[in-house]
């Protein structure tokens, strides 16, 4: 392992984590709150970022600029790990303020764009605090090591990669695998214009501004961090929540089909199976739970009864988190399909959560596969996703990986029964999954109107380490608790 490398890029990560609070602490002395102000904690906070991410540097100076595979993942997952910790500061020294293991819970949750607070009263909180929160959503949601790379490139740093491979979850293809540099600074160009988009419609809708920016980084990233403890179903306006959709929608969409829409590849979109997929399961989800609702006289009509399941059928498959009803108080049957979506989330690629739509293509293409083998042993018959065929290999990792997610839910279940006595099997469950997932809001005690605030500081740091396990698809955070890996490979 070349330590001076894994300092010098990890103390740059910082360094640019700093200047972000330094552009909350602006807002902060401008905005000139009457209540508590935020600029002490921001401004103390992106000092000490700043002045580790220094020393850090300073340690790593003159190290190999080319990153190989060993560095890339110990950068991706002690990034992740030192960008929660040093993101929890402004929380612990603000007023009010969280204790240290909740402010590492809400640090987490924000930069996973996970949603989940341990905030009971989010109006109360100065507003460049909130605005901090928010904007690590933003940054997470296409990922920090993703603006790490982009901005890297353009300093004429090297070995950005591997680095880029480690932090995306996608495929990327021919031609834009050939120019990673290129690749993420085009994404980050696609992932603000559409931030500017989203931002503008909601204020020509009536948001006021402030809230428009929070909420605008909370849902292009789908992350679901709102400025009102009610979220979107305070501003009572259909209006606003249809403009969320499509955009919380977007989010969920591989963006290298946007690198490749702005290419004028079109053949892309029409080749792309994983998207139709996707709006198909939302289509079907989506009527399915506003039947139930119109069944279950949950709705006064049918547009109303469309809309809050459409908003919360894709708040939730999209791994937002934003709430217009409460669907905890649903009928059985439109939860269960809640959770599912939960576990499907987005497409991969995108700054969505979950076990990812496209995993589950491939596991029923080759349980389908499996089924014909079972009367036609020797008849050969490729997987394919859109029109290429996958390896054996790639079948076995995928099927590794939806066991490896349903061994970390039944564990991290076990490990709430015994932190939270008083928690049902319920809420346990739903809190596992809401933040392996990156979801947000859960089940039962942790539902839809309810916050993670009561809950004990083990509690906050297992479900801080599954949020951060999500983000990065499990495998990267454990390997940094494998120490034979390092030695041997």
């Amino acid at each position: 392992m070349d330590y001076r490398q894994l300092s010098r890029f990890l103390g740059s990560l910082l360094l640019m984590l700093a200047a972000s609070m330094l552009g909350c602490l602006a807002y902060a002395v401008y905005d000139q709150e009457p209540r508590l102000a935020a600029d002490r904690a921001l401004g103390l906070s992106a000092l000490i970022t700043a002045a580790v991410g220094g020393l850090l540097r300073w340690l790593g100076h003159g190290s190999s600029l080319e990153i190989l595979r060993r560095e890339a993942i110990a950068i991706v997952g002690l990034g992740w790990t030192l960008s929660t910790l040093f993101g929890a500061l402004p929380y612990v020294l603000s007023m009010p303020s969280l204790a240290p293991a909740a402010a590492i819970f809400e640090s987490a949750s924000g930069f996973t764009t996970t949603g989940s607070s341990a905030i009971a009263d989010v109006e109360i909180w100065p507003r460049g605090i909130l605005l901090w929160r928010a904007t690590t959503q933003w940054l997470g949601g296409m990922g920090i090591l993703v603006l790490f790379v982009a901005v890297l490139s353009m300093a004429g740093g090297g070995g950005t990669k591997s680095l880029f491979r480690r932090e995306s979850s996608g495929k990327l293809g021919e031609g834009f695998a050939a120019r990673m540099r290129d690749t993420a600074i085009r994404l980050w160009q696609i992932y603000i214009a559409l931030s500017l988009l989203c931002f503008a419609g909601l204020v020509v809708l009536g948001m006021p501004v402030f809230d428009a920016v929070c909420h605008t980084f909370a849902t292009i990233s789908t992350g679901g961090f709102s400025t009102r403890n009610a979220s979107i179903g305070f501003y009572q306006s259909p209006a606003m929540e249809w403009w969320i959709i499509l955009f919380m929608i977007l989010g969920a969409i591989s963006f290298m089909l946007y690198a490749w829409l702005v290419a004028r590849r079109w053949s892309k979109w029409k080749q792309d199976e994983e998207t139709r997929f996707y709006l198909g399961i939302l289509a079907v989800v989506t009527l399915a739970v506003t039947a139930s609702l119109l069944y279950n006289s949950q709705a006064p009509d049918v547009s109303t009864a469309f809309r809050n399941a459409a908003f919360q059928v894709v708040s939730i498959s999209t791994t937002t988190g934003f709430v217009t009803a409460d669907y905890d108080q649903w009928s059985n049957f439109s939860r269960i399909l809640i959770v599912a979506v939960m576990f499907i989330g987005g497409c991969a690629g995108s700054t969505a959560g979950g076990i990812k739509v496209s995993r589950f293509m491939v596991f029923f293409k080759n349980f389908a596969r499996q089924m014909v083998h079972t009367f036609r042993p020797n008849q050969v018959i490729p997987v394919r996703i859109n029109g290429v065929p996958l390896t054996d290999s790639y079948l076995a990792e995928v099927g590794f990986f939806l066991a490896l997610v349903g061994f970390i839910v039944a564990l991290g279940s076990l490990a709430m029964a015994a932190l939270e006595p008083s928690f049902d099997l319920v809420s346990g469950f739903g809190a596992v999954i809401a933040n392996l997932f990156n979801t947000g809001p859960g089940l039962g005690a942790v539902g839809p109107t309810c916050t993670y605030a009561g809950l004990s500081p083990s509690s906050h740091i297992l479900l801080s380490l599954l949020m951060i396990m999500g983000r990065l698809e499990i495998l990267a955070i454990l390997a940094l608790f494998v120490p034979r890996l390092w030695r041997r490979y």
